[in-house]
């Protein structure tokens, strides 16, 4: 079919975090446009910024989903996936060390392991991925990526020469980092898909900043930090690196596998939601399209510091002809004029429909498909 033929919609959300995923919130959107009269053709192409929702972002644009066992966050094994095309392979660090692996309220912000992602590294890199997209948002980790080095055949070793158990913690007993074993990658092009620039260290560093979302205690934060220091010193000792990466912007993303990304794998950083779109070919399936629907769970100041919802609106005005874009949320802090300077012409709330925060977040694939509704009346009438 011509796609500038037809009427045709894109509908392509971040998740609503807590509530529902992506392809759930553009499924919902979807089925309140056909109910509001829309009876065009309709694109549902969930999106992701790096974080969880990642590799079924990149199923949703047409890679497959590859399936293997690894080492999870806590050491137990856990079935993660990565996602496939051609030479091109997307990684979502959450599959292996993700914060929601650890049983409820089981939190381990000293021992938690980056192990798993190192092994889908290898196992992506064995089925012959060139070009490696690592999305490494919402883990349970602060090790420096050491458990990652691990798994690609590094030895970290205490002063006696034991190897170093999993976790940041650990690293305050690093004495010796021992690359003769890692495996040879310098053929695989690495990019970290991220908007996160917190430095490796300091008050802005992961341990700081994103320890105690993990669960560590200000005490804890400390003996991290430390170790991160002691791993910084040994690991860009190890490489011989002339200026420290441990102070690079995105060094400190995913309790500091940013770090090892950067030091050990040549990675480049890259706006997560701008990878992703590249990989979907987002701007060709534009192509006679009217509008343009996107959101996340909460449209606040965060987004505007590429999001995916601000991503999706840029891409979109880009194209020539610009496609108008609205978005759907949870709830909207943004002005209008914060939203039009975005490129977001309307937010649609759930709190419009229901202000309670409780039943919004519990009915909210119902009360979607009453956006969804309102969207097809108000554009596309």
């Amino acid at each position: 079919m011509n796609r500038g033929m037809s009427e045709r919609v894109v509908v392509a959300p971040d998740k609503f975090k807590g509530s529902l995923t992506a392809a759930e919130v553009a499924a919902g959107v979807a089925d309140g446009l056909v109910r509001g009269g829309f009876a065009g053709e309709i694109e549902a192409l969930p999106v992701a910024d790096g974080g969880d929702g990642t590799v079924a972002a990149a199923v949703a644009a047409g890679f497959n989903r590859v399936e293997l066992v690894v080492h999870g966050p806590v050491g137990k094994n856990v079935t993660a996936s990565y996602a496939l095309l051609g030479d091109t392979a997307v990684i979502e660090a959450a599959q292996a060390c993700g914060l929601t692996l650890l049983p409820r309220g089981c939190l381990a912000p000293l021992t938690a392991t980056s192990r798993g992602v190192g092994e889908l590294i290898l196992t992506a890199t064995r089925m012959g991925a060139k070009r490696i997209v690592l999305g490494i948002g919402g883990t349970a980790t602060t090790d420096g990526g050491a458990g990652l080095l691990q798994a690609l055949g590094a030895r970290l070793t205490d002063a006696k020469g034991r190897e170093l158990p999993p976790g940041g913690a650990a690293l305050a007993s690093l004495a010796a980092v021992d690359l003769t074993g890692l495996r040879d990658l310098t053929g695989v092009e690495f990019l970290l898909a991220s908007d996160v620039d917190n430095p490796l260290l300091g008050p802005a560093g992961a341990a700081a900043v994103y320890g105690p979302q993990k669960g560590a205690s200000p005490s804890e934060v400390g003996l991290l930090e430390a170790g991160l220091r002691r791993w910084a010193d040994f690991a860009e000792a190890a490489v011989g690196v002339p200026g420290p990466v441990r102070d690079s912007p995105g060094a400190g993303a995913a309790g500091g596998i940013g770090f090892a990304a950067l030091l050990f794998l040549g990675a480049r950083m890259r706006p997560g939601i701008e990878l992703l779109l590249e990989l979907a070919a987002f701007g060709s399936r534009l192509d006679g399209v009217r509008l343009v629907i996107t959101g996340e769970g909460s449209l606040d100041a965060q987004t505007l510091h590429g999001k995916a919802p601000v991503g999706v609106a840029r891409a979109a005005g880009a194209h020539s002809p610009a496609v108008p874009v609205v978005a759907v949320a949870g709830r909207c802090t943004l002005s209008a004029g914060e939203l039009r300077a975005a490129g977001i012409a309307r937010a649609y709330t759930l709190g419009d429909l229901e202000p309670d925060l409780s039943r919004s977040m519990a009915e909210a694939g119902a009360l979607l498909v009453r956006l969804g509704e309102q969207i097809a009346v108000d554009w596309l009438g």
